[in-house]
């Protein structure tokens, strides 16, 4: 089926006279997570995971998956006409390498300008300069091949009461717009679902998993316009929000609103805004292209924001020790699966109050485990029988949003696999309890997790950690733990108070078995010197660490003190959330070393 497509497809090429295809994951706002409606590349690969890049030409059709996905792309891509190239893998060249060394004299390069992000589009004008070709974005090529393409969503927007924002909207406006005065910015265009979605304080259900809602906004010194389908907005928030100034107009009508501003200084972020965009802004306006004021204020919760968030863990962590519980007392009594435990999770969570899972639960069973991004479906589901279970989820909560990993034994585990697994706790614990200078960033510290591991000869193929929105994406940026700075991310931004990070090391072994384990972590100050600002951690995951997982004679009396602490503070914040036997439970696995 992928291989007719594709052959379709190179039709479709030759009757555009396009020798070369580019088809991105992502949507008009270059989300992270889209809607079905988007997913072209999936459609035209058989490769499903998040993220990826896939590039057709008439004798060529690759995949670029990174290393939370080598394994999936290469089982999904097997049988088909598709190769895949290993990014972060030595001698892999990169798309736009590998773009430039297909491209000829004369070709064209063509991409779907609305979904390709101003910053690759101009990496791909650059290619087609130097090799004496030119580009072409102006159609969609995959939706004449996808004939039975999903509908765009059409979910109600609802607004996002400030006792969870603790800031409204005409507050968040007013932060806005002095930001663009100090950047001397006469208009800001924002393209981003999770920085619309918080500041106007309003929740969507366009992305699964993720409450926004498809939106352009541009925001001037006097007038703020948000673009969105009509039939989303009720009349009640669209008279709330015109007497806030704030006009609602239809989504479509964004375009044309565009080609209307001329001779302005536009602040617009390029890994944001989609190339068509750009195109028409940059031909009578001088561009500020760079992260939007609202990136770095949504990063930093507030305390409100910081309040909610705790209890929404809580509520999280009392979900995930009851489905602990239902998991180890049942373990050989019931055939359970990867995809029952993941099903129990759930309801769980929905009985904690959640309104949604924060992403596709990872139920991943030994081998699966080794799959960063495994999603078991009725193929690939295993009952659970000895070894290792890891489990990386998360809940959308009124309060805020949650992710967590724990990785559980089944059964007896091998000395060489608590070796591993213990590994993997001692890099989370040294992270967390890390003390620094304020003006560190992700990169400076990232090492602090990958130290045990690296000093075992072994890495694992993706970042240590991530930002996490409120009630939004589980994935927030600009803040990160990696120890490289990778394209369109901003893993040097300095850590401020407030911001919530994972932290989350693993080890990966390919057919054998997969460990990680995650706490969520928020930035706060510490003491502040003749040295400076010091800044450290505060854990807010709270869920037992299995112990039947480690070899905690390989735990020294700093990472034993620090574990039992952590255990104590998990025992006391959701034991009001518990009965009397979840609460003898919950004290055993959080029983001192």
């Amino acid at each position: 089926m992928i291989n007719k497509r594709i052959e379709q497809f190179r039709e479709l090429m030759k009757k555009q006279n396009i020798n070369l295809y580019v088809i991105p994951t992502a949507d008009d706002h270059q989300s992270e997570y889209i809607s079905d409606y988007y997913k072209t590349r999936v459609y035209m690969s058989g490769f499903t995971g998040s993220a990826g890049t896939m590039v057709i030409t008439q004798d060529d059709a690759a995949v670029w998956a990174d290393g939370r996905y080598h394994v999936q792309a290469e089982n999904q891509l097997k049988g088909t006409c598709v190769s895949l190239y290993k990014m972060g893998l030595d001698g892999v060249p990169s798309v736009m390498q590998q773009v430039e060394e297909w491209t000829h004299a004369g070709d064209v390069i063509g991409f779907d300008g609305t979904t390709m992000s101003a910053d690759w589009g101009k990496l791909l004008s650059e290619i087609a300069e130097r090799k004496q070709a030119s580009v072409r974005y102006e159609h969609d090529l995959v939706n004449e091949v996808w004939t039975d393409r999903p509908a765009l969503p059409d979910g109600k927007i609802w607004e996002f009461d400030v006792q969870y924002t603790g800031k409204d909207r005409v507050e968040k406006l007013s932060d806005v717009r002095a930001s663009m005065k100090a950047k001397k910015a006469d208009v800001h265009v924002l393209a981003d679902l999770a920085e619309i979605a918080w500041l106007f304080n309003l929740r969507g259900s366009d992305v699964a998993h993720t409450p926004v809602f498809l939106a352009f906004s541009v925001i001037t010194e006097h007038e703020c316009a948000l673009y969105v389908d009509l039939k989303k907005v009720d009349n009640q928030l669209k008279e709330t929000l015109k007497n806030q100034n704030i006009e609602v107009k239809a989504y479509h009508e964004f375009m044309n609103d565009l080609k209307t501003i001329k001779k302005k200084t536009v602040w617009c972020d390029g890994l944001k805004c989609h190339h068509a965009m750009m195109s028409v802004l940059s031909e009578e306006n001088q561009i500020l292209d760079g992260p939007s004021s609202v990136a770095l204020a949504k990063a930093c919760k507030n305390e409100v924001e910081l309040k909610n968030i705790r209890l929404a863990h809580e509520k999280d962590g009392a979900a995930f020790v009851k489905f602990m519980i239902w998991l180890k007392q049942n373990i050989g009594k019931e055939n359970i699966t990867e995809i029952s435990a993941s099903d129990y999770l759930e309801k769980m969570r929905r009985e904690m109050g959640a309104i949604d899972l924060s992403f596709n639960t990872i139920a991943a069973y030994n081998d699966h485990g080794a799959m960063m991004h495994y999603s078991a479906t009725k193929e690939t589901d295993v009952q659970l029988k000895g070894g290792l279970f890891l489990v990386d989820s998360g809940g959308q909560y009124l309060e805020g949003t949650t992710d967590i990993t724990r990785t559980f034994a089944i059964g007896q585990v091998s000395d060489q696999w608590k070796m591993y697994c213990t590994t993997v706790l001692k890099s989370m614990l040294r992270l967390a309890r890390a003390k620094f200078l304020y003006g560190c960033s992700g990169l400076s510290l990232d090492i602090l997790a990958r130290g045990p591991i690296w000093d075992m000869d072994l890495d694992y193929q993706c970042g240590t950690g991530h930002g996490i929105g409120h009630l939004l994406s589980v994935h927030e940026g600009p803040q990160a733990f990696r120890w490289y700075v990778s394209f369109g991310r901003h893993e040097d931004t300095r850590l401020e108070e407030g911001m919530i990070l994972t932290d989350e090391p693993g080890l990966y072994f390919e057919g054998e078995f997969g460990c990680r384990l995650e706490n969520e972590l928020v930035v706060t100050k510490g003491v502040k010197n003749m040295y400076g600002q010091f800044m450290h951690f505060e854990t807010i995951t709270y869920a037992p660490i299995d112990l039947d997982i480690l070899n905690t004679d390989l735990l020294d009396s700093i990472e034993k003190k620090q574990l039992n602490e952590y255990h104590q503070m998990v025992y006391e914040k959701l034991c009001p959330y518990l009965n009397v036997e979840e609460q003898e439970e919950l004290r055993y696995y959080t029983r001192g070393i």
